[in-house]
């Protein structure tokens, strides 16, 4: 019997358990919080870190506090596990986004006459400007692009603080006390986390897993964030981190895109299941085969993930582009249920 459960199954949970340190609601009254209303003159304030330092340089934080106005209407967002978030909670359709960049499950949560903000990584701030936008969300890729937003509207940065978990959560809450909808927020996370500690019971009976990408005809193996949840390391380790899965091995070098190794080195390693990331799909690589494709050789039928089936191929927009978010989390726990399970 499948361990998956909808959202609406888990009894709700309150709010206010779910409230963390980086944000929290102004005593002044609400004059129209509930969502899908009236932007209300009521605010929630947003703490977070920004990197002040330049595109080559160490890092340099500076604190920054950012008063959001409660439900607001006309909302541009760079991040799409936000957009999935805000989405999934009721939010109205962003007015803006980087268009190229929005997966197909998600392109509900964007108006049909909303405008392309620009890419993940560069705005368009003439259109933006014009839109006249009462928030605008970036995070991870499109951080950088906070100093050049936060004069047009307020604007808050929901990167990666934490662990997957820790961030979800911290987003989740905040953004669900932005559209009023805090108890529909509590019940979401409940129940993601309840299901991720439900896989976890099916993933202590593994042996040893191994995580891999495919870029082009290449091989990538990703390594447990140990602790370091820069996005490189978050993205990478999450099928250990979050799911449980015992790594092979843990001699993997930590790199953007992992580090590049050989068809020998799954054989060498022979891990009970194998965990594939395309990016060749998720970035819509010209010309690019799949993984499968580029996984269809002699040396891969060898191993014991092949014979045993046990090669899970992950859903590689969801663990790539946006790897985090509500629907985008159910997609995930799915993803590794439906392939150990």
């Amino acid at each position: 019997m499948s361990l998956i459960r909808p959202l609406s199954a888990v009894s709700l949970v309150a709010a206010s358990a779910l409230l963390l340190a980086g944000c929290a609601s102004n005593d002044e009254p609400a004059e129209a919080s509930d969502a899908g209303g009236e932007p209300s003159a009521e605010t929630v304030t947003f703490e977070f870190q920004n990197n002040t330092a330049g595109e080559d340089e160490e890092p340099v934080y500076e604190d920054v506090s950012v008063d959001v106005p409660k439900n607001p209407k006309n909302v541009v967002i760079f991040d799409m596990a936000s957009l999935d978030t805000w989405g999934t909670l009721g939010g109205e359709p962003a007015v803006g986004a980087p268009l190229d960049s929005v997966p197909e499950y998600l392109s509900d949560f964007v108006a049909d006459d909303a405008i392309n903000a620009g890419t993940l990584f560069e705005a368009d701030l003439l259109e933006i400007e014009a839109a006249q936008p009462d928030l605008i969300i970036v995070a991870g890729r499109s951080a950088a692009m906070y100093d050049d937003l936060k004069d047009i509207a307020p604007t808050v940065n929901l990167s990666s603080e934490g662990s997957f978990q820790d961030t979800l959560e911290r987003n989740t809450t905040f953004l669900g006390e932005v559209l009023g909808a805090e108890d529909e927020a509590a019940q979401a996370i409940a129940d993601i986390e309840s299901q991720i500690d439900e896989v976890r019971e099916v993933t202590a009976d593994i042996e040893s897993g191994l995580s891999v990408m495919v870029s082009g005809d290449k091989l990538s193996a990703l390594k447990p964030s140990e602790g370091d949840y820069s996005g490189r390391n978050l993205r990478g380790g999450l099928v250990y981190d979050v799911f449980g899965v015992a790594p092979v091995t843990d001699d993997i070098e930590g790199a953007t895109h992992g580090e590049p190794v050989s068809f020998e080195f799954l054989k060498e390693y022979d891990p009970e299941y194998l965990f594939v990331t395309d990016r060749n799909a998720a970035t819509d690589s010209e010309g690019a085969q799949a993984a499968e494709v580029v996984l269809d050789n002699e040396i891969v039928r060898s191993t014991r993930a092949f014979e045993e089936d046990n090669i899970v191929y992950l859903d590689p927009t969801a663990w790539y582009i946006v790897f985090g978010g509500l629907e985008t989390a159910q997609i995930m726990i799915d993803d590794i249920m439906a392939g150990v399970a």
